[in-house]
């Protein structure tokens, strides 16, 4: 005898028990709770005054709450010899074109990796993948030597050039376009006519969403979470994040000011987080093709 199929809003849904649909949600409740807290944990430090800051055992409420802490967070940066209003743009603007910049040559390399046959194909990606075993600090009087070879030490380069180059998302793009871009398409749009850049543009890119949608958000939180630099030595070309390092570094009764600070350098990577997060959920459900 054939099971009934269990319906939801029309929809046709896993043929599973309400015990085990109620034994994922408690699960998946419990997951998102331990995720949470850490967060909610930061923005009630930065509600809190100093003494209440350093009681012990900690305590996860307020008594008093109070902005005193963005109060005299804000006094901090009116009072540094370089404007605060600097600090920022010195971090959105590495940041966006790092991200871009990231996003376009990784998916480009991806493309060609993944969809044109050249002599040498293999090789170039088996040293991609032997790259990822490095860690970034190891490969950091290297790229000193590079970035001071091409003049590029304490400028905006120094920190967007490396970026481009990381080799994880040409990786995640790779792999992505290959089990998720079918060849039949695009020779399709090449007997039409299209050029291998438009059908790049037009044909793959669109069928690989959730993962240059992942990428951006993964270089958008490591180039905004960029701290002090090796490469930057003018005050004036330094991130917001050196800044709240240095308010950090005036001692115990800067602690609100740095709890503050921490609030909002934490808003916007979330923020593009659960912009992209929807998309990344619906495309992941809709981009799936069948040769």
């Amino acid at each position: 005898m054939a099971q009934k199929l269990r319906t939801r809003g029309h929809r046709v849904v896993l043929n599973r028990s309400s015990g085990g649909d109620l034994g994922i949600t408690i699960m998946l409740t419990i997951l998102g709770l331990f995720m949470f807290i850490p967060m909610y944990y930061v923005v009630i430090q930065s509600l809190k005054p100093l003494d209440e800051l350093f009681m012990f055992p900690p305590r996860f409420y307020v008594m008093k709450p109070t902005l005193d802490n963005f109060a005299d967070l804000f006094t901090l940066m009116g009072d540094s010899w370089v404007p605060f209003s600097r600090y920022i743009f010195n971090t959105v603007f590495i940041t966006i074109c790092g991200t871009l910049g990231n996003l376009i040559f990784a998916s480009m390399a991806a493309y060609s990796l993944a969809k044109l046959r050249f002599p040498g194909r293999k090789m170039i990606f088996q040293v991609i993948v032997m790259s990822l075993m490095f860690h970034s600090t190891v490969n950091q009087v290297t790229h000193f030597i590079i970035l001071s070879s091409f003049g590029w030490i304490d400028t905006y380069l120094s920190i967007i050039i490396p970026s481009l180059a990381s080799t994880m998302g040409l990786y995640l793009m790779k792999q992505f376009m290959e089990s998720s871009v079918p060849d039949t398409v695009l020779e399709s749009a090449r007997l039409d006519g299209a050029s291998e850049f438009r059908t790049y543009l037009t044909i793959a890119m669109p069928m690989v969403k959730p993962a240059w949608l992942t990428l951006m958000v993964e270089c958008f939180k490591n180039l905004w979470n960029e701290g002090s630099s090796v490469y930057i030595h003018s005050e004036e070309l330094k991130t917001f994040n050196y800044a709240i390092g240095q308010i950090l570094a005036g001692g115990i009764a800067r602690s609100g000011a740095g709890a503050a600070s921490t609030v909002l350098m934490m808003m916007v990577p979330i923020m593009v987080f659960v912009f992209n997060q929807s998309k990344i959920v619906e495309t992941m459900g809709s981009s799936g093709m069948k040769d």
